[in-house]
């Protein structure tokens, strides 16, 4: 079949499926729906300090699961609304960056160098706009890249590269995220060691579980809601807690300001800002292309980037870091970007490079009917693929998330700011429960919660010890993946124990692996020197 037919088929599964209701006898498909409700619920989430987008995505998923089920229709509407909270919470995050001076993410606080100093001269609204424009140009140019490249990477993993290869390739992945997440490579590699070692108890061929220590509960496996969500979510939350315990601060009062002159964007302005935005969304694509690599970096380098150009263009302009337009374009383009471009690796190699990816991953695992790798884009003549129409109905809702984020995200991030008065002491525990609530609603038995509870004491002791969790979340999704894959390679090689070396391509990726680690080791000890 043509790429023209799976794209119409994947549009008409966003467009003519299940309806959710009618309207003058007329059906309203729920996907779209979905997409809408998850983007302004990511807006309104990235718009509150102490909340992110991957926080909503964890506790959403298992409940929707709960209402939509395990059916292959279930999979666009979930997808669609996890995405939608993905872009939403991506934009969100400029309001109280802006308005109130306090990032909600890392990659915020470039928005706050300029986008507060605005606020203070009384052009708080128009630093809103042009942080709406910059981010969605920055997040549709990143979906065309995604759309265009993840096909071809994944039929060029499917043609050149085989069991071996693909094992090597894994283990290359998890090494890099382990050592670009994070302020230490040694860190990196505990936290990833001890995601593969999570995963792995349990498993096993036939009916000798591992490291079970003879507990039949352990026999069973860490389910993955628990483990995720609670390194992920619930050691977030005992780290804010904790926090909040020894903050003796009372909170003051916020300063308000009274606008001043034009508040519009006008074709001058779009002129000034628009090199800064295309610059900066090359930069935040090519960045989160990387699995790994996150928004915080691509705002600091387009930033960085945009400083340098707009000190030489114009030095007699308002510079970077006090109150220049191009300032908040150049750091919103960029951290916007990446969202598009992380799910390449996702779509193309089944590896999630961040943490929205996870969820992204989460459910199509829990859902079924799609798996995220080289297959999906294959053709096959004289039949349809279901995962590559599904593949297509994900471009259409990602298309679809920026039409909602050019013509309602504007208005409606403008409306969000009251969120940034919510007291965290009221909306952390609040999180907690919603979470257990997930979890509970996920695997419907107390051991869970108990489970969940210990890896958030994990997650709680990783982040003290300055130690990043996302590398441990990774390396337990891929965990089975990497041992499925090498066991084929190891019988497919005729039980060759050296097959990741005997292999040109393979043994390119291992020695990539270990090159990737001793320079990462050797370029974070420069600073120090």
């Amino acid at each position: 079949m043509e790429v023209w037919t799976y794209i119409q088929l994947g549009i008409a599964a966003v467009f003519q499926g299940p309806d959710l209701f009618a309207i003058a006898g007329f059906g309203v498909p729920v996907t779209p729906i979905m997409v809408l409700l998850g983007f302004l619920l990511g807006i309104a989430v990235g718009a509150t300090p102490g909340l992110a987008g991957p926080m909503a995505m964890a506790i959403s998923l298992p409940i929707l699961i709960s209402i939509f089920g395990f059916s292959p229709d279930a999979l666009l509407p979930v997808m669609g609304f996890l995405i939608g909270i993905m872009k939403g919470a991506t934009i969100g995050g400029a309001v109280p960056a802006i308005l109130f001076n306090t990032p909600g993410t890392p990659d915020a606080y470039m928005t706050t160098l300029d986008g507060y100093p605005m606020t203070q001269a009384g052009k708080a609204r128009k630093a809103l706009k042009i942080a709406h424009v910059s981010s969605a140009s920055g997040d549709t140019f990143s979906d065309i890249v995604l759309i265009l490249c993840a096909p071809f990477l994944a039929v060029l993993v499917e043609s050149y590269l085989d069991l071996p290869e693909k094992t090597a390739l894994l283990i290359l992945s998890l090494a890099f995220i382990a050592s670009v997440i994070g302020n230490s490579v040694g860190k990196g590699l505990i936290s990833m060691g001890l995601g593969l070692l999570a995963v792995y108890i349990g498993t096993g061929e036939d009916f000798y579980p591992r490291l079970t220590l003879g507990s039949q509960t352990l026999a069973q496996g860490f389910p993955i809601a628990t483990a995720i969500l609670g390194v992920l979510i619930i050691g977030e939350v005992f780290k804010s807690i904790e926090d909040l315990w020894h903050d003796h601060r009372r909170a003051q009062k916020r300063p308000s300001y009274t606008e001043v002159g034009d508040q519009h964007v006008h074709r001058a302005d779009l002129r000034r800002i628009a090199p800064y935005i295309a610059r900066s969304a090359v930069i935040g694509t090519a960045i989160g292309a990387l699995p790994g690599v996150g928004s915080t970096l691509a705002a600091t380098l387009g930033f960085t980037t945009g400083s340098r150009r707009h000190a030489t263009k114009s030095p007699d302009a308002t510079q970077f870091g006090h109150g220049a337009p191009e300032g908040i374009a150049s750091t919103e383009a960029a951290n916007s970007s990446v969202s598009g471009a992380n799910l390449i690796p996702v779509l193309s190699l089944g590896i999630p490079g961040n943490a929205a990816a996870v969820f992204l991953i989460l459910a199509a695992d829990s859902i079924g009917g799609f798996n995220p790798g080289p297959s999906v884009f294959k053709f096959t003549s004289g039949s349809i693929n279901p995962e590559l129409v599904m593949a297509f109905g994900l471009f259409t809702i990602m298309m679809l998330a920026n039409l909602f984020n050019w013509t309602i995200g504007g208005g409606f991030m403008r409306v969000v700011g009251y969120m940034i008065h919510i007291p965290k002491h009221i909306l952390l525990p609040v999180v907690l429960l919603l979470t257990f609530t997930a979890i509970y609603v996920q695997e419907a038995r107390m051991s869970a919660i108990w489970f969940a509870v210990g890896f958030g004491v994990l997650g709680y002791l990783m982040r003290r010890l300055g130690m990043s969790p996302l590398p441990f979340v990774i390396a337990f999704i891929l965990g089975g993946k990497l041992e499925e894959t090498a066991r084929q390679a190891f019988a497919a090689t005729g039980g060759d124990a050296w097959f990741l070396f005997t292999n040109p391509i393979a043994a390119v990726f291992m020695a990539l692996a270990v090159t990737v680690i001793v320079f990462s080791t050797r370029t974070r000890k420069e600073p120090a020197q």
